[in-house]
Formats: structure tokens, sequence, C-alpha cells
């Protein structure tokens, strides 16, 4: 009888932690940094990263759901076949470095990370039989979560006629320093995760162009002209500089221009989230989920914002201010290659604080430290919304987004969180809060 109890009882791994997945998207982002990954595809790279670690764990975990039937086209995810012991938590991290291996073009770099990982992990009391069957298992998830992401038609953009600004009056142009070609025109024509399809959400249109100095426009040129120029005070900078987040910023030296090691604006909004995850305790699988919620709410929101950008084509200030005001004026912040209309981190910002707000409540402080390793200070905030908001405020203070472009980029991230928040209910999926 004792040895029966002895073979029967269930073996207990070492304990990883929500650190451990934040881990993985930190050195995501590291590699994003490398290869100057444009904002919307790093939000498709977290994306499908993390729900390849989710997957393992809605596999073996019976307070998370399987993704069938909420995401759009999401398959039926066949159980790996036995694979013997193995740790769920790891093969989740397993999962998420192998699919990271796999999408992102320095995938290759990550070798060495996941050694060291794995290093780490028989530190701590994981055998090399474990792991083994941990990597196994997978390794099956992987190979059903990359034909998932195969099918979402970005590996079809390549194909599409080069994008030719129109410049047109009134149209979006490149800008200086790079006049870097337009960055992912044909982004509305990805599968979505949870909206039905870009065009679901849709803004109000913009301001219309026009010289007329008594026009809406042209007063919201000057405004912009003088508020984010000769107005700026030391907070107005310091909030722009914050939430920058523009991977294509270039800076001279002598004939040179060399790129400066930023982030982008959804790769701040994940390390927020890992903030957040922490800040809470959040257990590794709730982290796991909160992680994918917001990296797929993010891809989801890019899809929609631009959309909406390359339908409107709209100018940017820069172009607006030198070409009708003033040929000398420079904007605090270098201008991205993409046409205003609607401000991508005032949509994105805004769709990630509803979800967060939603698993976290509406005043939950924290500080915001992940500028710190790019030589910037620390913020402290009352609620993600409020984050959304200043962050939506720092397009303008840094010169590069109309007041327009701002507010209905706010307004409608906010409406696609929501629709997000509404699936998280109808599926049963619960704030934080709930389950405590």
């Amino acid at each position: 009888m004792l040895f029966c109890l002895m073979s029967c009882k269930k073996e207990i791994h070492p304990e990883l932690r929500n650190k451990d997945i934040a881990k993985v998207l930190e050195e995501m982002t590291q590699l994003m940094i490398h290869d100057v990954t444009n904002p919307p595809l790093a939000a498709r790279f977290y994306s499908y990263t993390c729900l390849s670690g989710y997957t393992v764990m809605a596999l073996n975990d019976s307070s998370m759901i399987s993704f069938k039937g909420v995401l759009n086209q999401f398959p039926e995810i066949t159980k790996p076949l036995d694979s013997g012991q193995y740790s769920a938590p790891l093969s989740a991290i397993l999962a998420m470095t192998g699919t990271a291996k796999k999408m992102q073009p320095s995938g290759k770099l990550f070798v060495a990370f996941e050694q060291q990982f794995l290093d780490s992990c028989r530190k701590i009391g994981f055998s090399d039989e474990i792991i083994g069957h941990s990597q196994s298992y997978a390794n099956q998830i992987i190979k059903q979560i990359l034909p998932y992401a195969k099918k979402d038609k970005y590996n079809r953009i390549s194909n599409y006629p080069r994008y030719t600004p129109s410049n047109t009056e009134g149209s979006w142009y490149p800008t200086p320093p790079a006049f870097f070609a337009p960055v992912e025109p044909y982004f509305n024509t990805v599968r979505p995760f949870f909206i039905d399809s870009a065009s679901q959400f849709v803004s109000i249109p913009p301001v219309p162009y026009s010289k007329d100095k008594n026009s809406k426009f042209y007063k919201g040129l000057k405004e912009i002209y003088i508020d984010a120029g000769s107005g700026l005070t030391k907070e107005n900078k310091e909030i722009a500089s914050f939430w920058d987040c523009n991977p294509f910023a270039l800076k001279n030296q002598g004939h040179l221009l060399v790129g400066m090691k930023k982030i982008s604006p959804g790769a701040h909004w994940i390390g927020i989230t890992g903030i957040a995850c922490q800040k809470a305790k959040a257990n590794f699988s709730k982290t796991l989920e909160i992680y994918t919620v917001i990296a797929m709410g993010l891809t989801d929101s890019f899809i929609s914002c631009w959309d909406e950008k390359y339908r409107t084509n709209r100018i940017r200030p820069e172009t607006a201010v030198r070409n009708l005001i003033d040929p000398t004026w420079k904007p605090m912040l270098q201008t991205p290659p993409f046409p205003e209309y609607m401000s991508g981190h005032s949509h994105i910002s805004s769709t990630s604080a509803t979800i967060l707000t939603y698993y976290f409540g509406d005043n939950f402080k924290y500080t915001d430290n992940v500028e710190e390793k790019y030589g910037l200070k620390s913020r402290k905030f009352a609620s993600f919304l409020q984050a959304a908001q200043e962050a939506a405020n720092s397009r303008y203070w840094g010169g590069i987004h109309f007041r327009d472009g701002i507010v209905n980029g706010v307004s409608v991230g906010i409406e696609i969180g929501k629709h997000i928040v509404n699936e998280l209910k109808s599926n049963h999926i619960k704030p934080l809060a709930e389950i405590k």
C-alpha cells in the first residue's frame, strides 16, 4: 500500500513566478529595439508569444478557459501527447521563448536567454528529465499556434503594391530627418483577435485641412505651433519625453544619423502590465492571462487605428506648420513615419488602460519605471486611465498630433477596450479582485 501511495503521489515542481514571464517579454522588447520593430508588428509578436504560453496553462489550469470561440478563427488545440512528468509553468515559458524565436527577425538571439533561464531552473531544482518533458510539451503547442499566426494574413502584406504618398494638399508626407517610408500601410488587413474587423470601430472624420486663417484647422495649427513650441513648460517636456516611445527616432552625429534606443508604445504598456501584476501579487496563470489579453488588445487597437490613419491620410503638424506658418519650425519629438489621424499612442493606451482597469480596478496606484533603463525618471499614477490620458496629451506637447486626433483616438481606444472587457465578462474571465 505504501508503495502504491508513493507511486501515485503527484510530483511537486519548483515554483515559477510572474517575474519569469516578465523576463521573457523584456527580452523580446530588447530584440525589438535591436531589430527596430515597428509598433503594430511589435504588438503582434507579443500577442502570439503570450498566446502560446496561455494555451499551455489553459490546458493545465481549470481556472483558465480555452480561447476557441472567443478569438477570431482560433482553432481547437490538441492536448500534447503524453510527455511524462512536466511542469506546466515551465512549459508555458518555453512555449513563449520558442514562439518568439520563430517570429522575431533576430529570434536566434533568444537561444542564449533560453539557456540561461534553463540553467537557473536547474539551480532551483528542476531535473533535466522534467525540463525535457516540458520542452516537448511546449513544442507541440508551438506547432499549433504558429499556423494560427500565419493565417492572420500578415505574411501577405509584402505582396501588396508599394504604398506611395499622394503628395496632395493636406495629405501625409514623409518628415525629416530620415524621411522614412510609411510604416505598415496595410496593417488593417491583418486578422484581429477580439474585434470583428479593422472597421468595426470608426472615428468621426478629422477637422478638414484648410489654408484659411479663420478655419478651425488653421486655428488648431496655430495653437500647436505656439503650445508645442515657445509655450512648452518643463512639465510638458517631461511628459512628452516619457511617453515618446518612438523606435524610429534618430539624432545627428556629424554627418551621420544615429538611432536612439527607444521602446514602442505597446512595449511600454506591456511593462505597465508587469508592474501591476507584481504589485497585486497575481499568480502565474492570472499574470499570463492578463499579459495575453493586453497584447491582443494592443494588436486590435493598432489594426483599427492604422485603418483610420491610411484612410484619412492626414498631414502631420510638422509639415503643415512649415508650409503655412514657419518653415523653420521643429517639434520637440520626432514625427513618426505614418499619417497623423488618429493618434496611435492615444488609441492603444486607452484600450490598454480600459482592460487593466477591469482587471485591477479604477484607482490602482502605481509607479511607472518602465523608462528608467532608458534614462527617464519614473512617474506616479493614480489610475491606468490617468496614465493613458497623459500619454495622449504627450503627443500634443511633443508637437506630433492635432487635438482632434488625440481626443478621438482616446474615444475609439476606450470603445475597443470596453468591447474586449465585455468579451471577458461574457466568457467568465474574472478581474483579479473576484478570484482572491
